[in-house]
């Protein structure tokens, strides 16, 4: 029998993080594509658009106006998916099985819209370290504002770039929902790290990043504070973690130095997606942190970090679907960790709008 080869042999990896596991398939990169193929954009957007609602001095859709803002911009979403007043609601708890089974809670909260920058035409690549740190300022200041201002339990910062992955306008904006519980995603984790804490007595993604920084494989970037990696277990094709080098729960506990290196480290691994294929690379990017109002030793038990989700597969205009046994039993890939890691670390660090 042939000595098992991770680049040519199907297997499992597992995710610690959310307890899942992930097929790999690396023999599938050889198969010819003949699926759906996404349109491209060759448009090239003005740094104002007097139609966009983002853009300073513009009215927006509910009639609210703008102002004229010159850095960052924060409102309250003028389609907020969740409320800060309405009635409670909890489903009745007994022992019949359609208590069992149809749960409902009501929800509270707020949204927020978060503009990078008041030029149109502008995504994170394509700013400097300077203007990403105002970015990470401005998420440090939402998140300690809603800390003392409200009773809410979780913020989630995230931002949808690209029309594939559903972000409708192009103006460079992140969104931040509050809410009055901790969503599943970052609920699931912070079950793992309080699992895995008691279980060995040390922290997951510590454990995890100094394996990664030893074996590099999977590493794309890093400096003295952060580390970029694609993940063991990555689900999306150029999937990447940003992890923080030292335990730190959330962005106000990082010094002036370490968000500078932060901001310089996301420029960087957002110039070399857009190179991959010379184009605007579309991703769904988030970041978990401690919840606002942490309970227990959740304070203690969260490890700062950012997913980036990118859909790209083999080129700008073909990207991965998860369907069909990704969504019936357990999510795949095709391309390893290892060879997308290598695939982005060799990417230009010089953005190709600028060759």
């Amino acid at each position: 029998m042939a000595q098992f080869d991770f680049n040519n042999n199907s297997h499992r990896r597992y995710n610690p993080l959310l307890d899942s596991w992930i097929l790999v398939s690396p023999h599938r990169t050889q198969r010819p594509w003949l699926g759906q193929q996404e349109a491209t954009s060759g448009d090239v957007l003005a740094s104002y658009d007097p139609k966009c609602y983002l853009c300073p001095t513009n009215t927006r859709a509910t009639g609210s106006k703008n102002p004229q803002y010159e850095s960052t911009f924060v409102f309250v979403n003028d389609y907020a998916a969740v409320r800060e007043i309405q009635p409670d609601y909890f489903s009745k708890d007994s022992q019949d099985a359609r208590s069992r089974l149809f749960k409902v809670q009501g929800t509270k909260g707020t949204c927020f819209v978060i503009c990078f920058s008041p030029k149109h035409n502008v995504t994170l690549p394509l700013m400097s370290t300077a203007e990403i740190s105002i970015v990470l300022d401005t998420w440090t200041d939402l998140y300690k504002k809603l800390q003392r201002e409200t009773s809410f339990r979780y913020l989630q910062i995230f931002e949808n770039k690209g029309a594939s992955m559903g972000c409708s306008n192009p103006h460079p904006h992140c969104q931040a929902w509050c809410t009055d519980s901790v969503p599943t995603e970052p609920a699931t984790e912070l079950s793992s790290f309080r699992k895995y804490q008691q279980e060995n007595g040390s922290c997951m993604l510590c454990d995890y990043l100094s394996i990664e920084l030893e074996e590099r494989s999977r590493v794309v970037l890093e400096n003295d504070s952060f580390a970029v990696v694609v993940p063991f277990w990555a689900v999306w094709p150029f999937e990447t973690l940003v992890l923080s080098k030292h335990h730190t729960s959330s962005l106000p506990e990082f010094t002036v130095k370490q968000k500078l290196e932060l901001a310089d480290l996301i420029r960087q691994l957002t110039i070399k997606y857009d190179n991959i294929f010379n184009t605007s690379f579309p991703y769904s990017m988030g970041l978990h942190q401690a919840p606002i109002k942490p309970i227990e030793n959740e304070l203690e038990l969260a490890h700062f970090h950012m997913h980036f989700y990118p859909p790209l597969l083999r080129g700008a205009t073909v990207r991965k679907f998860l369907v069909g046994y990704e969504m019936l039993a357990e999510p795949q890939r095709d391309l390893t960790a290892e060879q997308a890691a290598d695939r982005i670390r060799n990417s230009s660090s010089v953005h190709y709008l600028c060759n």
